[in-house]
């Protein structure tokens, strides 16, 4: 399979994700809306009585949002679009169509994860851009980000994002199921791997948690795992968080009957 072709089943499998209205708003609304309505609530609280609450932008506001798209609302956004990316084909019953056209399993499979990345971060892209913009605006002279934090941060959110849509969209590839996948990846990284970094008896095991990789990655001051550990092991902790289940969405793809 040449490089047009694989640029043409890319844009395809784009299209597809963007026609599905549902899932688009729903996930404009997990970034966009929700760091929107999160400034402007910041906002009004600090024009009601600014003595008690400080400015919504500055490095308070600006940490916020990249913690919002990078490990909260943003990860729903990326595994609502994983899934659907995973799930959509074995679900509509295309797959054995596509199959059927002479395409490489693989190669149907190896496009997925890279639009459902591509799609999540047009939007994630556009919610920090507003995020940027915010955080200098409502300053209020307060101290504002540097240019290397904000790109720091950027680097980060997308990291975040990408490896959330490939976790989505391997374990998608791997249950066949839109319903399974979506409670298995939420409920996993919202509920049960907040419980988990809570119990300290689990000791150095907590460390391969994707959420407590992620944090200690994080560019921004505050914590959201509250572990420590090296910078080489949070890599690979987020790397084999992506790789692993991109490894076993791909083999399910290549062995299932179509």
């Amino acid at each position: 399979m040449n490089l047009g072709i694989t640029r043409l089943m890319l844009a395809a499998e784009i299209l597809k994700l963007r026609r599905n209205r549902t899932i688009m708003v729903v996930a404009f609304l997990l970034t966009f809306g929700v760091v929107a309505i999160m400034f402007g609530y910041d906002a009004i609280q600090h024009a009601s009585n600014p003595g008690q609450n400080g400015p919504a932008g500055g490095l308070g506001g600006f940490g916020r949002a990249v913690k919002a798209l990078g490990v909260f609302f943003g990860l729903l956004a990326a595994s609502l679009i994983g899934t659907e990316a995973g799930t959509a084909d074995i679900s509509s019953g295309v797959f054995r169509d596509l199959v059927a056209t002479g395409r490489s399993r693989l190669a149907l499979f190896g496009v997925r994860a890279p639009a459902a990345i591509l799609v999540t971060c047009a939007l994630t892209g556009l919610t920090f851009l507003l995020s940027i913009a915010v955080t200098f605006l409502l300053a209020g002279g307060s101290p504002t980000p540097s240019v290397s934090v904000i790109l720091e941060s950027a680097g980060w959110i997308l990291l975040g994002n990408a490896v959330v849509c490939a976790f989505a969209v391997g374990l998608g590839s791997l249950t066949g199921s839109r319903g399974a996948t979506l409670v298995a990846v939420i409920g996993w990284q919202t509920v049960a791997t907040q419980l988990l970094l809570h119990i300290q008896s689990l000791g150095s095991a907590r460390d391969w948690l994707l959420t407590a990789g992620l944090g200690q990655l994080m560019p921004v001051p505050g914590d959201i795992a509250g572990i420590s550990m090296a910078g080489g092991l949070a890599v690979a902790v987020v790397a084999a968080w992506a790789v692993l289940p991109t490894l076993i969405g791909g083999w399910r793809t290549h062995t299932t009957d179509a």
